[in-house]
């Protein structure tokens, strides 16, 4: 069996060093005279995947999910997190150190709220926190009667002694052949936006953008080529990026010479200062700056003006090159997903597959593509009830023999011309009737999206709808969003555009998205169906508006053992038939023989 050389196994969750850890902290608060300390699992620049220095949350609690929030007071302490880990964060924290809280149930400043004694100072690292983010502490915190702080320096970092260094991966080019558009072309449109804004000046703290605008990539976190860094981009003169000098060769220097300047991270600070002695109107993006930006601009004189960076919308809409290379991306991509799910459907029967084995024979079919470049996010392998925790990670102590029932894989690809992320759900054995009906009523929501046309101006929570309703029928729903958007050589979570009943962005086209409707009978099975999609126009005789509609580029069979033809109109079965013989027709000539038959019977035609 080949090994993971992406994914690790390990839940890195001790939860007997909790106690130990949150009295070291505790000990430092009381040094400085705090009362209490919140501890956000962000890093500076608000990233879902953050490096192994910033894993701040992990280190206090054990818990290792990619969002949640610890509310440390003299007395007590919660760690906040949402639905995807309310089982997680149990098996993952010591429960007497630290109480567990649903933020469905109760947000951090909630609890806040509800736990702070009148009288009692706050800290946070303001660094860590949005403006927005602020207001809500500095809501709760008056609620209660207390006192909210920043801090200088943050205080668990004071006492995490081991605390690894901060990455320096090497800052390399990504190529206009793949980017499609010059670093020169992008810095006008961005100071395009600012003159409309009335901004001076824009400060990109979000490392994707940063990435995206210079034509850069980088190796600093997990599954995303990201450089770690900031600009400041003024709308008059040279741009400046602060990154680490240990990171940046001749190569890009030489690169970026005619649009951009280089410093230390240091000189943030005193750059962002010298710009608001002039009283310059800063921009600062209200996702990802942190309010000690905001601070730093204030205290010298400045304006800030907090709101969108305009480069996340720019980013979002793919130019003709990157749509190439997101096709060719899912065309190769599809190739090792044929070969996983051939191998899947001779193997799973014996009964002698785990989780992890499913995941590293997948990831060693991207590897012979010779293009795989990491994984772009940790696969979700998830067998019998695993397959109904929609943000499972399996663990060696997690890992599950695959039986009989339901099998659920999500799992992604970054590859140098695109960014892949497909779920499949496959039958092992004989499924239950009960499994038929809901597997095929998310297909029906899947295919609803997948055809759906709609006019310029739609936000994706105007369509969210479609993929649940043959769901809402039998009185059943699911808990995610419908689809996220998805960036190219980028992260496989990108906004602001999402199908979801919080998706506001007008979706637009050459932007990319996934749609994965799904059902979970908790404690049960799980299901599952992902493709990647790219809005695209739509050319209709006769209407009087400007309509788009949805590209479907992911090319892999849905698993005809689970489809109940009996629940589907016409319309959708020509849609599934018409799909798998496109996935025939592409992947046939590039699989091996026995890959091939496989391939032919699972996407043969069905009749109603």
């Amino acid at each position: 069996m080949p090994q993971s050389q992406f994914q690790s196994f390990d839940d890195g969750a001790d939860p007997s060093l909790g106690p130990a850890r949150l009295a070291l902290l505790r000990g430092e608060l009381a040094r400085r005279g705090l009362d209490g300390f919140v501890v956000p699992r962000a890093d500076e620049h608000q990233g879902e995947y953050v490096p192994k220095n910033a894993e701040r949350l992990a280190w206090l609690t054990g818990f290792t999910g990619s969002a949640g929030t610890a509310v440390v007071l003299r007395d007590r302490a919660a760690v906040v997190v949402d639905g995807r880990y309310t089982l997680q964060v149990r098996e993952q924290i010591d429960t007497r150190a630290f109480t567990p809280v649903d933020l469905a149930e109760t947000t951090p400043e909630a609890w806040i709220e509800g736990n702070l004694p009148e009288g009692a100072t706050l800290a946070y690292d303001p660094w860590l926190h949005t403006a927005d983010g602020v207001k809500r502490l500095e809501k709760a915190v008056a609620a209660a009667g207390g006192r909210l702080v920043p801090v200088d320096g943050n205080p668990l970092d004071a006492v995490w002694n081991d605390r690894p260094p901060a990455p320096q991966a090497p800052v390399r080019p990504h190529p206009l052949a793949f980017a499609g558009e010059a670093s020169e072309a992008k810095l006008t449109r961005v100071r395009e936006a600012l003159a409309k804004a009335r901004c001076d000046a824009l400060v990109v703290s979000d490392p994707h953008n940063l990435a995206w605008l210079f034509n850069l990539r980088g190796s600093d976190v997990a599954h995303t080529p990201l450089p770690l860094g900031y600009a400041l981009v003024p709308r008059d003169g040279q741009a400046t990026l602060f990154l680490d000098p240990a990171k940046v060769g001749d190569e890009v220097r030489s690169l970026l010479a005619p649009v951009a300047r280089f410093a230390a991270p240091a000189e943030l600070g005193p750059a962002l200062q010298a710009l608001a002695k002039t009283g310059a109107r800063v921009r600062l993006d209200a996702a990802t700056a942190g309010y000690a930006l905001s601070r730093l601009v204030e205290a010298a004189g400045g304006k800030v003006d907090v709101g969108p960076d305009p480069i996340t919308l720019m980013k979002a809409v793919k130019n003709r090159t990157e749509r190439e290379g997101a096709r060719a991306a899912h065309r190769r991509d599809a190739v090792a997903m044929a070969r996983f799910l051939a191998w899947f459907a001779a193997e799973a029967p014996s009964g002698r597959l785990t989780e992890i084995d499913a995941v590293e024979m997948l990831e060693d079919a991207r590897r012979q593509t010779n293009a795989l470049l990491d994984l772009s996010f940790p696969s979700i392998s998830g067998a019998g009830p695993n397959a109904a925790l929609p943000h499972y990670h399996v663990t060696r102590r997690s890992n599950r023999r695959i039986e009989p029932g339901i099998f659920l894989i999500d799992s992604g690809a970054q590859y140098q011309d695109g960014t892949t992320d497909i779920t499949r759900t496959l039958a092992v054995g004989a499924v239950s009737a009960e499994m038929r009906d809901r597997f095929t009523r998310v297909l029906r929501g899947h295919i609803a999206i997948a055809t759906a046309v709609f006019p310029k101006g739609t936000s994706g929570a105007q369509i969210d709808a479609f993929a649940r309703r043959p769901l809402w029928e039998a009185g059943l729903d699911f808990d995610h969003g419908t689809g996220h958007g998805v960036g190219s050589f980028l992260s496989v979570h990108e906004g602001p555009q999402r199908i979801s009943k919080l998706g506001t962005t007008p979706l637009e086209a050459g932007m990319i998205l996934s749609n994965e409707p799904g059902y979970y009978k908790q404690g049960a099975y799980g299901i599952r169906i992902e493709n990647l999609i790219v809005v695209e126009p739509r050319d209709i005789p006769q209407a009087e508006r400007q309509m788009l509609g949805f590209e479907t580029i992911t090319l892999a069979p849905i698993d005809l053992a689970l489809v109940e033809p009996r629940l589907m109109t016409a319309e959708e079965i020509a849609w599934l038939n018409d799909y798998h013989a496109r996935v025939r027709e592409t992947l046939a000539p590039q699989v091996d023989e026995a890959t091939r038959d496989w391939l032919v019977e699972a996407t043969r035609a069905i009749g109603a």
